[in-house]
């Protein structure tokens, strides 16, 4: 029983990992990355649809991405949302396809964009620190109701912190993976 809090913790804390994968998938680090244009909806037939369910997105040079789509009748809508959303980039729209030309980088950008992936590693590792710490108040009640020995706790709160442990430092790798890519860019 105790051993399924800690693996509940594990579960939540790789979810956490996988939220902040995507998280950071939608800051645009001066190369084309099809993540960008995961958030953008599409008005079509009157109802709001991901970009990414009625289109092919594309990635034929490293800074373009091409969205052409399955249905040709909407691309006039599709290039209207992506003009209005906050991707900052104009749409090429050559007929049949749209292109997104992603722009190189500043430098003073770059430093913006890495301290943004700062803040949501930080997020990241708040959420496993309270992960950690629903862990530790279930195996304390374990305890208290006679399932678990005072050692059996002991023990199983060095497991929860080496979970968290291993769960801080690939946050850590996450992040700095995605710094490297934006100050390399």
């Amino acid at each position: 029983m105790a051993n399924e809090a800690i693996e509940r913790a594990k579960e939540n804390m790789k979810k956490t990992e996988g939220v902040l994968e995507h998280d950071l998938g939608t800051i645009r680090a001066g190369r084309a990355n099809a993540g960008l244009l995961a958030n953008i909806m599409v008005d079509y037939y009157g109802a709001p649809t991901p970009l990414n369910q009625m289109s092919a997105i594309t990635i034929p040079e490293p800074r373009v991405l091409m969205v052409t789509p399955y249905d040709k009748s909407s691309l006039k809508e599709i290039e209207n949302a992506l003009l209005v959303s906050d991707l900052g980039i104009n749409p090429a729209n050559d007929g049949s396809a749209i292109r997104l030309v992603i722009p190189q980088l500043t430098t003073d950008r770059r430093k913006e964009l890495a301290k943004e992936v700062g803040k949501f590693a930080e997020s990241a590792k708040i959420a496993v620190r309270n992960v950690r710490r629903d862990a530790m108040d279930d195996l304390k009640r374990q305890q208290k109701n006679g399932d678990i020995t005072e050692d059996d706790l002991h023990r199983l709160e060095k497991d929860v912190q080496k979970v968290t442990d291993n769960a801080t430092a690939d946050i850590d790798k996450i992040a700095a993976n995605k710094e490297k890519e934006i100050t390399e860019g």
